[in-house]
């Protein structure tokens, strides 16, 4: 039995990658979800070193946001590249982070991944609007550890 499959189904990933197609459909901005059942190390050094596992930071514009979870420590970290963090408030992933803990609190872990990406790529269209030459630089698939 794979770690995350304790609270997500195959169908609910299907609808967690429906999500990122369709969040990355109006951005050139790339999102990736990660899951892991725990870390030993602080939740956000383990995001940032799946975030260059993944190759995050190669997009052209360096507008690669990873949504690490680690399911069974309860935590979970928003990791921007530095093409967002150079254009955007500090409080940025705020909300989305917000949003994201409202519906894990009440373990909703799929409708809060949805929630994360659909805001991530509605914040994102701000600022790296989709061009109609955008290809999609990163696979929609969920990874995991």
């Amino acid at each position: 039995m794979q770690p995350d499959s304790i609270f997500l189904s195959k169908e609910d990933e299907n609808e967690i990658v429906a999500a990122i197609q369709l969040a990355e459909k109006n951005t050139s901005g790339e999102i990736r979800v990660h899951i892991e059942q725990t870390t030993s190390k602080v939740p956000f050094d383990r995001a940032l070193e799946v975030f260059y596992e993944l190759k995050m930071n190669e997009t052209q514009l360096q507008n690669g946001v990873l949504i690490y979870l680690a399911s069974a420590d309860k935590q979970f970290v928003i990791c921007g590249d530095k093409g967002i963090n150079e254009v955007v408030a500090t409080d940025f992933w705020d909300s989305t982070k917000e949003i994201m803990a409202a519906q894990f609190k009440q373990g909703n872990f799929k409708q809060g991944l949805i929630d994360g990406i659909t805001q991530a790529g509605e914040q994102l269209k701000t600022y790296f609007p989709w061009q109609a030459d955008d290809t999609n630089e990163l696979s929609n698939e969920i990874s995991k550890g």
